[in-house]
């Protein structure tokens, strides 16, 4: 009863399918009836590297749910492509970059194409990823772009004077608390902070422009000023190469591996199954959430990742803005945390 109680109030996230083992993962048919297979990848919500902490444990972080899922595919010869579903404003610099290189790796070792379907939103770190897909397809209401970096971190100084506490951090080496929440940046620590963010920046512009061919350096470079685009505009642009849904991008698939008809499969966890690309099921290595409990501190749902509405992102976001850090993530408001 205590648990029940917890849970509805929304003090605690409950896993307590995690007290049990997993068993073996199984793989659903999403789309389709015969031809080769195309792994259907997620990447949602929130992109980071730490494991996300619930009361029984923890649920993997983005990077190594998607690398579980491409060694269970490295295992099956019979998948020919790879139909990339991103609907994530980014996150972590670190974290898109493992992203990004895990898909870019397993697209090398196999072979295999690849497409991108943009849905709600594919900005920063979630556009990050998409390049390494060789087509992307942007949903007609999409929101594309926010190529940039953001340093994050808070000052807490004036609040703290008000409530009459002091700092006594003691430090050896002039920079080595930067970033801290109990006083102003220096001038010196600005200039160094941004020198570090130019530099993610000149990586973000190298992806892009690796990823987009038909954009020149200079194009890519005026495109990657942290706006973001709608769909008819990236595509004007040059940022996605069309515009559709889900079953275009599964045609363009079909192109190119050149089977007039595939199946789409997913992996999923022996309790939870899947009957279309639209449906959500947690991770294998993951466990459900407990009667629909919030997550607990600020974890998304195991359902690979929460709606992307302002309650729920703003929950996920809370383990990245804890602490300082640079991110590939477009979420209005943060700039006024710099």
């Amino acid at each position: 009863m205590v648990l029940l109680f917890l849970a509805s109030t929304g003090c605690v996230r409950l896993d307590i399918l995690s007290l049990g083992p997993d068993g073996p993962p199984l793989q659903s048919v999403l789309a389709g009836t015969t031809g080769p297979k195309v792994l259907l990848l997620e990447i949602d919500g929130v992109v980071g590297g730490a494991e996300i902490p619930s009361l029984f444990g923890s649920s993997p972080s983005t990077v190594a749910r998607v690398r579980t899922v491409l060694d269970l595919a490295r295992e099956d010869p019979e998948i020919k492509g790879l139909l990339l579903r991103i609907d994530s404003p980014g996150g972590t610099a670190t974290a898109s970059e493992q992203v990004y290189t895990e898909i870019l790796r397993f697209k090398k070792e196999r072979g295999i194409p690849v497409v991108a379907q943009l849905l709600t939103t594919a900005a920063s770190g979630g556009y990050y990823i998409a390049m390494a897909a060789d087509e992307v397809q942007a949903h007609p209401t999409t929101v594309v772009g926010s190529i940039g970096v953001i340093f994050t971190s808070m000052n807490f100084a004036g609040l703290m004077e008000k409530l009459g506490i002091e700092d006594q951090t003691i430090t050896g080496g002039e920079f080595k608390d930067i970033g801290s929440p109990f006083r102003p940046l220096t001038s010196e620590e600005r200039t160094q902070l941004q020198s570090i963010v130019d530099d993610l920046h000149a990586r973000f512009r190298e992806v892009v422009d690796r990823g987009r061919p038909a954009l020149d350096a200079e194009q890519v470079a005026a495109l990657a000023n942290g706006r973001i685009y709608s769909a008819p505009q990236a595509l004007e642009n040059g940022l996605v190469d069309r515009v559709g849904g889900m079953e275009d991008a599964v045609g363009l698939l079909s192109d190119r591996i050149g089977a007039p008809e595939i199946r789409v499969v997913a992996y999923h966890r022996p309790n939870r199954t899947r009957s279309n690309y639209y449906m959500k099921a947690p991770a294998f290595g993951a466990s459900p959430s407990f009667a629909g409990a919030p997550p607990f501190f600020g974890a998304p749902p195991l359902s690979g990742a929460p709606p992307l509405d302002a309650a729920t992102m703003g929950q996920a976001l809370g383990p990245l803005l804890a602490r300082p850090g640079f991110h590939y993530l477009w979420w209005p408001g943060l700039g006024g945390l710099r």
